[in-house]
């Protein structure tokens, strides 16, 4: 039931706290900054207009803004426009377990269309489910849309136990029966390897629930075809390394004290190590975005550092399991993924339609990683396999931007619409 404590050292063990009281200790400062704004910009200030006041308060607010911690941010969307007609959203948790809930946006009003079911399972690697914001607004018109909301696991109990690799799994399968039948399941990124093998698993038992479809997007299925940076990075680093490098132990007060994780301040550093030069860039703009007093493009940059600076911790055991089982061995593409003593077997899909989508551009999941989960699903005919490359896009744009609004959705409509007959 219990969390296993993972070999670490010293330095690894003591991380977060160091981590957390850094953030204490930073307090001060970014109360300065906020007060420095609030003075600079106050209109009984007789220096308020003078144009050095306008770079004192970018400085201070790019200070406040890099040195917070940034909560869960809210999905937001209360509305979507369906054939011009301006529709209510509302979210509701519809499923409660503790380390996921599953929301449904519910569409009300008379041009409200019920349309196929879908869930869209968001992955668990570091940002929050709320990073689908956009893949979410452009399904809901045309579906009935749920998604994975999982949290972070510095905010579960200690008591409520492990969440491993294998409990994502049989997440995954309660879902698929809670909301079937006739479901239809779109895995962003990381999950298409366990979406993958829930709908075998249920296919194996011929089960009512199993998806009609399954779409998987810019997933690490066979993490050998054309292995990217992030696979380099993977394979580059032994189990032990990441057992003493990157996994350490929650701190109290927080709800999930004593759990061992890989936090999420540490993958945000791997995520903006990756390209430092261009969010160094992106800052710079935004200071001088500030004192110009460009309004439309601060609010740009705010929105996406809100969400990209958001991030949640990951259970030990779940990611480093990732690692071994996805990245070290390839059980999924080698066919040898053990699951509760079974083996995971594809050919037993026969009854799902299967779509695969990459970006040409992807420098996270090189092209080929997605699409060899058609070799697995062997049993499929032609007519129940699909894939799509995006041209232009990297790893983001294949469920996010103009070119998933414009071009990849409607295919994945088309795709659901097909499994409906």
């Amino acid at each position: 039931m219990f969390s296993t404590f993972y070999p670490t050292t010293g330095r690894a063990a003591l991380t977060y706290s160091a981590y957390e009281m850094t953030h204490a200790m930073m307090m001060p400062i970014r109360n300065f900054a906020r007060s420095v704004d609030h003075v600079a910009s106050h209109p009984a200030n007789p220096f308020s207009k003078l144009p050095l006041n306008a770079a004192v308060r970018a400085s201070w607010r790019v200070i406040d803004e890099l040195t917070q911690r940034y909560a869960k941010p809210e999905f937001g969307i209360d509305s979507v426009d369906i054939d011009g007609v301006n529709v209510p959203i509302t979210e509701e948790v519809v499923i409660r377990e503790p380390f996921c809930n599953v929301v449904r946006f519910t569409k009300s009003g008379p041009a409200a269309r019920p349309g196929p079911k879908v869930l869209i399972v968001a992955p668990l690697s570091g940002h929050f489910a709320t990073l689908l914001r956009g893949t979410v607004k452009a399904m809901i018109p045309e579906h009935d849309v749920y998604i994975t909301d999982w949290a972070d696991a510095r905010a579960v109990p200690y008591m409520k136990g492990t969440f491993d690799l294998h409990d994502y799994v049989d997440y995954l399968v309660d879902f698929f029966r809670r909301l079937g039948p006739d479901l239809h399941v779109l895995a962003v990124c990381q999950p298409s390897v366990a979406a993958l093998a829930a709908t075998a698993i249920m296919a194996e038992e011929n089960e009512l629930c199993q998806p009609r479809s399954l779409t998987l997007m810019a997933g690490p299925v066979d993490t050998a075809s054309n292995p990217t940076a992030v696979n380099d990075y993977a394979m580059d680093h032994s189990m032990d390394w990441f057992k003493s490098n990157v996994i350490t132990i929650v701190p109290f007060p927080n709800a999930g004290a004593m759990r061992p994780v890989y936090p999420g301040f540490l993958q945000l550093a791997g995520f903006m190590g990756m390209n430092a030069d261009s969010h160094m860039q992106a800052y710079s703009n935004y200071f001088d975005k500030l004192v110009e007093g460009a309004s439309d493009d601060v609010a740009a940059h705010r929105r996406f550092y809100d969400e990209y600076l958001s991030v949640l911790d990951l259970t030990a055991e779940f990611f480093l399991q990732t690692v071994d089982l996805i990245f070290h061995q390839r059980v999924m593409a080698e066919r040898k993924f053990m699951h509760r003593g079974q083996l995971v077997d594809c050919t037993s899909i026969r009854n799902t339609v299967l779509f695969t989508v990459e970006g040409e551009r992807d420098d996270i999941c090189g092209l080929g990683q997605t699409e060899a989960a058609h070799d697995l699903c062997s049993s499929l005919t032609n007519e129940q396999r699909h894939h799509y490359v995006q041209e232009g896009v990297g790893h983001y744009g294949v469920f996010n931007g103009r070119r998933w609004r414009e071009t990849i959705q409607p295919k994945i409509a088309d795709v659901i619409k097909s499994a409906e007959r």
